[in-house]
């Protein structure tokens, strides 16, 4: 007697495969600009925001939507350096509040300054 696969371990096995089908059916994919630090992170996200609000504001043509694809591998770097960046600002802020609670004065000056100068790369 054949034993049949449960429903959902069925479905989640015909999703796994369409997933595959359709990753081995995207366009060749693009590394984008590199985002090694914050800075050049923030700069990119910023200018290739710009590129593609103009290319937005236009007609979405085959070409227009060529350019996209490849400048959102650009704002993907971005973003992953930023969110990494600010996830240890969080940390460092975190840093700050405790030596604040716990009357560390010292403490409070040097990590509060990291924090801004990290802060102040995202906004001046």
């Amino acid at each position: 007697m054949m034993k049949s696969l449960p429903l959902p371990l069925f479905s989640a096995l015909i999703l796994l495969l369409a997933a595959h089908v359709q990753a081995e059916t995207r366009p060749d994919h693009y590394q984008g600009e590199p985002a090694e630090t914050l800075e050049q992170a923030v700069t990119n996200f910023s200018e290739y925001n710009a590129k593609l609000a103009e290319l937005l504001a236009g007609e979405l043509t085959p070409a227009a939507l060529s350019e996209v694809h490849q400048l959102t591998y650009t704002l993907e770097n971005a973003l992953a350096k930023i969110n990494e960046e600010t996830a240890a600002l969080a940390q460092t802020l975190e840093e700050v509040h405790v030596a604040s609670e716990t009357n560390q004065p010292q403490l409070v000056k040097d990590r509060g300054e990291a924090y801004l100068a990290v802060s102040r790369t995202l906004i001046p």
